[in-house]
């Protein structure tokens, strides 16, 4: 084993595990679910069958992460917040054919206690403030709170916010990487 488990951790075989990643206390790793490498597992974690998660992503203690939900590399997931699986659950109505999907693209921070409603995308490098309620798409590079959610400006790829000129040109404080804001879209000019 090429990973770390503590032993109060449950994992369900099959799944797949990748090197030097840690699952702490408490958690369940259901079967069919895929864990890149390097990711972090914190204490109480679920993650449900076919959910994927890719290299170096952090979830921090209490999360839930339901069938159907897809995270790309380098997201962070904040303590507390939860992914839905169906829109319209009824304890009595089974709706496991009717699980949608839910993207999560490369550096992703998604705040404690925020909550992802099934079936939408939110774009890279996109933050999620705590306690948000996201209920529809997020453009990658946007910054977005409250509920439901509303974008209320854009982050750089380090998570600092971004203050476009009258050119649409931004640079990160952090970095100095260059940002362009054309329409609705930023992307990133110089790495």
């Amino acid at each position: 084993m090429s990973y770390f488990a503590h032993e109060t951790a449950v994992i369900d075989q099959p799944c797949i595990i990748g090197d030097e990643t840690k699952i702490w206390h408490f958690s369940h790793i259901m079967q069919h679910c895929v864990i890149g490498e390097h990711c972090n597992i914190g204490q109480n974690v679920v993650v449900s069958p076919e959910v994927t998660l890719g290299r170096n992503v952090k979830v921090q203690n209490n999360v839930s992460i339901y069938s159907g939900v897809i995270c790309d590399d380098d997201v962070f997931l904040g303590p507390s917040m939860v992914f839905t699986n169906v829109i319209n659950p009824r304890s009595a109505v089974n709706r496991k054919a009717e699980y949608k999907n839910t993207f999560v693209r490369r550096g992703v921070s998604i705040g404690a206690n925020a909550t992802i409603v099934c079936g939408i995308s939110i774009g890279e490098y996109a933050m999620i403030g705590a306690g948000a309620v996201v209920t529809k798409d997020v453009r990658p590079y946007a910054l977005v709170v409250g509920n439901p959610a509303r974008q209320v400006g854009w982050v750089s790829a380090y998570g600092m916010k971004l203050h476009f000129d009258e050119q649409g040109l931004a640079t990160c404080s952090e970095t100095g990487e260059i940002y362009r804001l054309q329409g609705v879209d930023v992307t990133k000019l110089t790495t």
